[in-house]
């Protein structure tokens, strides 16, 4: 695969996946929780979203033809998940944090939802993902899917 391919699909997952962008939200979910838990939750996101990532690499299509959904009709129920995901947050969050202030344990863990589903492996990334696998056919566009979803939650986790 040519460097310029490469540098590109690494730039649109990047774009897509935005890490920069989850940082505010990770710390804002995480806030009262110490080092060692925002760590751990960090890496079990990123363990559950390359999961979810490689798993729609290697069938994605097969799984959206075989559930009757187009591409589009992907990234608009992603689209109303996303929102419902912000309202969520925006208004039963607070109130739940301060009634549950005291009760350290039963705190939500935000690992797998929202952060891994579909902050991180949302509809733009899986549908990312899909199209990079597509374009070379073959073993050959898997791993180097693979290597660029890599590089992309590394990313992630640095800014974690």
């Amino acid at each position: 695969m040519e460097l310029s391919i490469l540098i590109t699909s690494f730039v649109t997952l990047f774009v897509i996946v935005d890490p920069i962008g989850l940082t505010p939200l990770f710390v804002a979910m995480t806030q009262e929780m110490t080092p060692k838990q925002q760590r751990q939750i960090a890496i079990r996101a990123i363990v559950v979203a390359i999961g979810i990532l490689f798993a729609f690499t290697l069938f994605g299509d097969s799984i959206l033809r075989f559930a009757g959904i187009s591409m589009p009709a992907f990234r608009v129920a992603g689209g109303i998940l996303l929102f419902l995901t912000a309202l969520d947050m925006l208004f039963e969050r607070r109130a739940k944090r301060r009634e549950d202030r005291k009760d350290e344990e039963l705190r939500d863990d935000p690992s797998v939802f929202p952060l891994a589903i579909p902050l991180i492996a949302g509809p733009g990334s899986i549908a990312t993902v899909i199209l990079l696998a597509g374009n070379t056919p073959g073993i050959e566009g898997i791993l180097w899917t693979y290597a660029l979803v890599s590089a992309v939650m590394i990313t992630v986790f640095a800014f974690s």
